[in-house]
């Protein structure tokens, strides 16, 4: 039954790929250095840094992150590097190479279908681009964030909060209520403030105030 699920969870995360490959592949050359939601990394930069994150299996994982003395952030920095074309439509092909992917360093499935619904909208959202990932694909990811500190503290961003979907069936937690669309809980718990105006209850001032200079997932 796991291996079902785990397929089933690549599928989405092979159609969120595929869905940013073609978001992407008539943007101009501005918007290829456009900021995003991620830190300081441009739209080319991200895309290279989700690349590199579906082509590392666990051991190269330990590797790299080793060969970083255990900085995450150099470890994503490099493997971005590494990863980045001659030119944004040479990091575009490489991406597309990848959609298919099933690596992965470790075996939550349900985080690196995050990794690309996250940083996905993380290149979205800045360039005015509307498109809303399917709810069957959201509502793991925010059962995952809400369960886990994996690479962002999304768990204690929420911990004591009540979270309820307006559009879908993600509910969970105890006390204040934070409602909203099921994508706009699923960024708030990535860290992503922009996407607190969404939200409603009495549980959001806790919630935004937790958020407050909170780093962006890498």
């Amino acid at each position: 039954m796991a291996t079902v699920q785990n397929d089933h969870l690549w599928a989405l995360a092979h159609e969120e790929r595929a869905a940013l490959a073609e978001d992407l592949s008539n943007i101009s050359a501005e918007q290829w250095r456009h900021h995003t939601l991620c830190g300081e990394w441009n739209v080319e930069q991200v895309l290279a840094h989700l690349t590199a994150a579906a082509s590392l299996n666990q051991w190269q994982w330990i590797g790299s992150i080793f060969r970083a003395r255990f900085r995450p952030d150099v470890h994503n920095q490099r493997a971005l590097v590494a990863h980045l074309g001659k030119t944004p439509g040479e990091t575009l092909d490489r991406f597309r190479k990848i959609i298919a992917s099933t690596t992965a360093p470790s075996g939550h499935t349900p985080a690196y279908l995050g990794e690309v619904v996250v940083h996905a909208q993380d290149i979205r959202q800045p360039l005015g681009i509307t498109r809303t990932p399917a709810v069957e694909a959201l509502t793991p990811v925010a059962a995952f964030f809400l369960a886990n500190n994996f690479t962002v503290n999304s768990r204690s961003y929420v911990a004591g909060l009540q979270l309820k979907a307006d559009d879908g069936p993600f509910t969970a937690g105890t006390g204040p209520l934070v409602t909203g669309s099921t994508l706009a809980l699923v960024m708030s718990m990535a860290g992503r403030p922009v996407y607190l105006d969404q939200l409603a209850g009495p549980g959001l001032p806790t919630l935004r105030q937790r958020l407050e200079g909170s780093k962006a997932w890498g």
